[in-house]
């Protein structure tokens, strides 16, 4: 019996064993809710595969749909979208239940006819998500070649003939010589039927992809040409991956975890197979794993990290006519986003609600909101989530957001300092454990709060956000018209100014006054165009400023479409809260998603020492200007690509991959260089090309991989790319597991490439 063969009668005997599975195969009739209006019935099923889902309009005949389960990224129970909380009077939320997918694709509502079914598919599909994120690389591969074989076996008898074979290897973008092809068909077909089974095909997939490349290295390092011994792993291990302490102990380690072969592992030595499979693991990844986890000191004061952080977080679209939702805040906070922004405006029945003000965008509830923050703010991580108002409410109204605010997150709101005294710096993130801290205008000082002394209701603007007054400005501008509308005055309510305790928003008038009047607990916002011209004009400053205290930079009024700056220029001068369109995908969200990978992923990354250094003065124009200024050259072999995904949905085009190597850093580091690109061949390209780069701030610098498709007569399209902070690379021959342009992962594909640092002074 082949290993798959043996794998599938396991999958099978496990789902017969298990009662939510079996429930599912045989399929349930649930409704599917688009809207208070749009309710109809579907059938579901679990196919035989355990991977794939299908469903049929009871009445459509024919018409039926599928998406696989490795699509789907959670289940939530009950009323949890907007959808279900719009029919909760007529469903029960025991019946109710919403899949959440991967990436941009919409969420599906279902209600099941009783909560005995709703509970077998809720738990189903978790028990199902939960075995395909504990599968190894060796069984994501089985099931990816697996998924191909399904999609192209039209007829499904479960076999395949040569011409079928050479339609599949197209649609998996593999462009090769046909005799090539057809001697590996015949090699595979060990039944001699002229067809190949589901098996046979894997073993015809493998043959196909023989990783030279891996096979040159492993031959290199290897004795006898068929396995590594310890001594030859551990040589392997020192002078290419440059490991230094208790190298024999990891060697074991490595063999014990990965080497397939139970005779090999009692030799302790290791097979090509072991080879190939430590190389594909999160082990021989270019990330380093241990960066992956909780590793920095998360007990220094609040301005000394970078905080993930999201702008206009309600949007799910454009700022001009797109979709306010919830489901924007779900998502920022389940990606580790630790500092959300909530646009309050006066709302029907004394309710305030939240859209992006003047405009066509939709509407939602600020207590809706609330409920959510309550909800979700700790699943990803449990250091402090900053709530940033921008408030355009009536005092009556402000006095109802500090009243949804109080009950509905309870405890979770920090209304006070964490001693009950007056502090003299900012708390840690290590101090402010799930705790929600209310970022916003705030009457008289923390002192004067403490002391029983209250000023009157402010008066003036209750928000810091100045996007129309930026647009209006703009506009003048091109029409070389000075003229500034005055701004409505606007009272500030109390109740609301004492939920605000560490972060009070305040004015930006100078460096200088900042250095002199500014308490630790203020915080100034900047539009992207005036923190821009503080760092051209007084980089070293701005660093000196967010030593002290929080800086939070937006996008400008005039980005309609919702789209980002780069937020490195402002992570160079120490900037804090650099706030970006969650919902827009991009090389900003990219360099964004690569620096808060690190440490947990707890959206809190440690500044580097230098920028929390109020003796030393950190100009990002001129790094070598620092005291413990040791620059770094960065080398990069390209090696080669593994199954790359198909971007051009022409019939028969196959891609024509190259790879850039990016570095985002201070301006001086900031550098990109290509490789060749290969003619048809996004199957399995080799390079071998050399990117060599000089990095002057390592500690600021982040690297993205980009792989494209030349196209010589119009723009390449993009294929997957990969970001990581440079601090967080793993020298010597390493795969990167590339990502779609949403952020998430496209499994088997994959870059492989050899690294080396070296110091240059």
């Amino acid at each position: 019996m082949t290993e798959r063969q043996m794998a599938s009668t396991e999958r099978s005997l496990r789902i017969q064993a298990d009662d939510d599975l079996k429930s599912m195969i045989v399929g349930t009739v649930m409704r599917k809710i688009k809207s208070r209006t749009w309710k109809k019935q579907r059938y579901f099923r679990l196919q035989e595969d355990c991977m794939t889902i299908w469903y049929q309009s009871k009445k459509a005949g024919n018409a039926h749909s599928t998406f696989s389960v490795g699509d789907v990224e959670a289940v939530r129970e009950g009323h949890q979208s907007e959808v279900l909380l719009s029919i909760a009077d007529e469903f029960p939320p025991d019946r109710c239940f919403t899949l959440v997918f991967r990436g941009r694709r919409g969420n599906l509502d279902l209600v099941a006819e009783s909560t005995k079914e709703a509970q077998s598919w809720i738990k189903g599909i978790r028990k199902l998500i939960d075995n395909l994120e504990n599968m190894g690389q060796r069984e994501k591969l089985d099931q990816w070649i697996c998924d191909w074989f399904k999609k192209a076996d039209k007829n499904r008898d479960g076999r395949m003939n040569f011409k079928e074979v050479r339609d599949l290897l197209k649609m998996m973008n593999v462009d090769m010589n046909e005799h090539h092809a057809l001697r590996l068909f015949t090699m595979a077909d060990r039944s001699q039927s002229g067809t190949l089974e589901d098996d046979e095909f894997v073993l015809f997939y493998k043959m196909l992809t023989q990783r030279e490349d891996i096979l040159r290295v492993f031959q290199e390092y290897s004795a006898d040409g068929q396995k590594l011994t310890l001594k030859d792993l551990k040589d392997f291990l020192q002078e290419e991956q440059l490991h230094e302490d208790g190298v024999q102990q990891y060697a074991l380690n490595l063999i014990e975890r990965f080497e397939p072969s139970d005779t090999a592992k009692m030799l302790q030595a290791m097979t090509f197979d072991g080879f190939l499979m430590y190389l594909s693991s999160s082990e021989g990844s270019i990330f380093n794993p241990a960066m992956l986890e909780l590793y920095q000191d998360m007990s220094q004061p609040l301005c000394h990290y970078f905080i993930s952080s999201s702008h206009n977080t309600y949007l799910l679209e454009d700022q001009i006519r797109g979709l306010s939702s919830v489901e924007g805040y779900i998502r920022a906070l389940k990606r580790g986003c630790r500092c959300v922004e909530v646009d309050c405006w006066d709302g029907p029945n004394g309710e305030p609600i939240v859209y992006h003000g003047h405009t066509f965008t939709s509407k939602i509830f600020f207590k809706d909101v609330v409920t959510v923050l309550g909800n979700y703010s700790f699943k990803a991580s449990e250091y402090p989530v900053i709530l940033s108002i921008e408030n355009h409410c009536s005092v009556e109204q402000q006095k109802i957001m500090a009243q949804h605010l109080t009950q509905i997150l309870g405890d979770k709101l920090l209304k006070s300092t964490l001693d009950g005294k007056i502090p003299l710096g900012l708390p840690s993130p290590e101090d402010l454990k799930g705790k929600i801290l209310l970022k916003g205008k705030k009457i008289g000082g923390l002192e004067d709060g403490m002391n029983g002394v209250v000023d009157d209701p402010l008066m003036g603007e209750v928000s810091d956000e100045e996007e129309a007054t930026e647009i209006e400005d703009e506009n003048h501008r091109n029409n070389s018209i000075r003229h500034r509308s005055k701004k409505s005055k606007q009272r500030l309510s109390k109740e609301l100014s004492d939920c605000v305790v560490y972060c009070k928003s305040v004015h930006f008038s100078s460096f200088k006054h900042s250095r002199n009047h500014s308490k630790f607990y203020e915080i100034s916002s900047f539009t992207e165009s005036k923190a821009r011209k503080h760092i051209r004009e007084a980089g070293a400053e701005f660093v000196l400023h967010n030593a002290r205290q929080l800086s939070r930079v937006y996008p400008s009024g005039l980005r309609t479409d919702s789209s980002n700056f780069n937020p490195q220029d402002l992570w160079n001068a120490g900037c804090q809260i650099v706030a970006l369109n969650f919902q827009t995908a991009g090389v900003e969200m990219d360099l964004n998603d690569g620096l808060f990978n690190q440490n947990g992923r707890c959206g809190y990354v440690l500044k580097p020492a230098f920028m929390r250094n109020f003796e030393e003065m950190f100009d990002p124009e001129n790094p070598q200007n620092r005291e413990d200024y040791k620059p770094l050259s960065l080398s990069i072999q390209v090696i080669s690509g593994q199954q790359l995904p198909k971007v051009n949905i022409k019939e028969g085009s196959i891609i024509d991959p190259f790879v850039r190597v990016e570095i985002h850093g201070v301006p001086l580091d900031q550098a990109k260089q290509e490789t060749r690109y290969i003619d048809n061949n996004g199957f399995n390209p080799v390079w071998y090309d050399t990117l060599q780069f000089t990095i002057h701030a390592p500690e600021l610098a982040l690297v993205r991989f980009v792989v494209e498709d030349y196209d010589k007569t119009s723009k390449n399209d993009f294929v997957g790319q990969f970001t990581l902070p440079f601090t967080c690379i793993q020298p010597g021959y390493r795969h990167i597991h590339l990502l779609s342009k949403d952020g998430t992962s496209i499994p088997p594909s994959s870059l492989f490439v050899h690294i080396r640092i070296t110091n240059l002074t």
